[in-house]
Parts: structure tokens; C-alpha cells; sequence
């Protein structure tokens, strides 16, 4: 009868929900997954693309989320972050379950329109999950959230990659690894030759970078160009490093902890597993 009785509490036990974490900033990573500087990329990205379209993206990675579905955990997870502006509800969430091996994009009421299931589904499994089989986290995470950026400003995909595996060739899959070479090489080279000359030979080493990865001059040139320009007008990751806290990371900054700003869900986006 004893154990009959604790039948119940057991259960409880077991089925216990996975804790959503705090919303501190636009990437958490509960996985130790991503770098410093990954995790400081990937949130300047999101934040730039906020204070120009004013939509929220928020990037999560979890360990599990079981008992429960990935699905199911991520529309706690929304309803409690509440991504998104208030009545306009354009807020979206691309979660991770690592050990699980399963992902999903979770999609605000006001976005279901442009991000809706279908262009959804080929983000996650034509953008992310070819990288994610390749042990490219960063790498899909950084793809998906460029290609989700990209439809809410009102471009539309390019049309399925036929090739096998779906990989997008040319110098896209480096295009964080160009983004982090600006951020660290042109703070450091602006701080030793000065803003003019460092933003040039950033702008150079990027050009040549780019230029071989790609095997196109006028990629090399494009690059090269926004980089200069970025590092002559922008900060550089020394500045950002020292006067901001880095994805949840400690420090002496005095910037206002990431918040949701009210938006509903009601389950649009997909899922897709690697």
C-alpha cells in the first residue's frame, strides 16, 4: 500500500519539467557550446539587427529537454522570454537541444506571415542541420539566424540547393569567421597604427581573406570594404569587450539586461533534428 501511494510522487519526480533559464541576453548557451567570441558575435548581430528592425531574436541552447518535446519546451520557454514587441509580437527563438539532437524555430504571432512554417522548415533543415551533421554548431546556429534575419527584412530564400548535403558554397560559411577577424584584428590594429591606417590595413587582410576563400575579387573587394568601413566607424572588440558584458558573461558594465518586450506565440515555426 506504501508503495502504491508513492506511485504518484514518483511520477511527479520523473516527469519533472526541464527549468527554463533567465532571459539575461540574446544567446544563452547552457552547454558551454559556443566561445566567448562566438557567443559575443552572435549577440552583437542580434542586437544591431534589433536596433535597425526592431523584431527580437533570441538564440538557446540546452542539454535536453526532456521528458517533454522540444516543441512543448519551447513554447514555455516563449511564453515566458516573451520575444518581441508588444501587440506587434515579432519575436523568434531558435532553441538547440544538443544531447537530444533535435532544434527548432519558434516563431511570434507577427512573424508567421514571412517566417511561417514552410520557409521554417527550410531554414532548419536545408541552413542548419547539413552544418549541424558536419559538428558545425556555431557554423548552423550563425547560418540559421543570417537566414532568419534575411526573411523578416523581406528577402526570400534562394532556391533549394540541389547539391548533396545542401551546403551553400562560396564564402558564406565563413562569413562569422570574417566578422570575428574584423571585430578582433581591427581593434587591435586601430589602437597600434591609429583609426585611418588601422581600418586600412584591416579592410586590406579582410579583402585577401575573403578574396581567397571565395576565389571572386569583387567578394574580396565587398569585404574588404565593409570591414574598413566597420572598424573606421564602428568600435572594434576590444571596446566591446571592455565596456559591455558579453552574452551573460560578469563585468563592470552598466548595460541594461536583455528583456523580452511582451510578444505572443502560438506555435508557428518547425523543427528538424540532426
Amino acid at each position: 500500500m506504501v508503495l502504491l501511494a508513492l506511485i504518484p510522487f514518483w511520477s511527479s519526480v520523473v516527469s519533472a519539467d526541464v527549468a527554463i533559464p533567465a532571459l539575461t541576453a540574446r544567446v544563452t548557451d547552457e552547454t558551454a557550446t559556443l566561445t566567448v567570441e562566438q557567443r559575443a558575435s552572435l549577440e552583437q548581430t542580434l542586437q544591431a539587427f534589433e536596433a535597425k528592425k526592431g523584431s527580437q531574436i533570441s538564440v538557446l541552447i540546452v542539454p535536453t529537454t526532456r521528458p517533454e518535446t522540444i516543441e512543448q519546451y519551447s513554447m514555455r520557454v516563449v511564453e515566458q522570454w516573451k520575444l518581441g514587441r508588444k501587440r506587434v509580437d515579432d519575436g523568434a527563438l531558435l532553441i538547440v537541444a544538443k544531447n537530444d539532437r533535435a532544434l527548432r524555430i519558434e516563431v511570434g504571432y507577427g512573424l508567421e506571415g514571412v517566417l511561417n512554417d514552410a520557409t521554417s522548415s527550410r531554414i532548419t533543415n536545408e541552413v542548419i542541420v547539413p552544418r549541424f551533421r558536419q559538428g558545425d554548431l556555431y557554423g548552423g546556429i550563425t547560418a540559421g539566424v543570417s537566414s532568419m534575419m534575411n526573411v523578416i527584412n523581406g528577402e526570400p530564400l534562394p532556391p533549394p540547393d540541389r547539391r548533396a548535403g545542401g551546403e551553400s558554397g562560396g564564402v558564406q560559411g565563413y562569413l562569422p569567421i570574417l566578422f570575428v577577424l574584423t571585430l578582433a584584428a581591427g581593434g587591435v590594429l586601430r589602437s597600434v597604427l591609429g583609426r585611418l591606417a588601422g581600418s586600412a590595413v584591416t579592410g586590406g587582410g579582410v579583402a585577401v581573406v575573403a578574396w581567397l576563400l571565395s576565389g571572386a575579387l569583387s567578394v574580396g573587394m565587398l569585404a574588404g570594404l565593409i570591414a574598413l568601413l566597420f572598424t573606421l566607424f564602428g568600435s572594434g572588440l576590444g571596446a566591446f569587450v571592455g565596456g559591455r558584458t558579453i552574452g551573460g558573461f560578469g563585468g563592470g558594465s552598466s548595460r541594461t539586461t536583455f528583456r523580452g518586450g511582451g510578444g505572443g506565440f502560438g506555435g508557428g515555426g518547425a523543427s528538424g533534428r540532426w
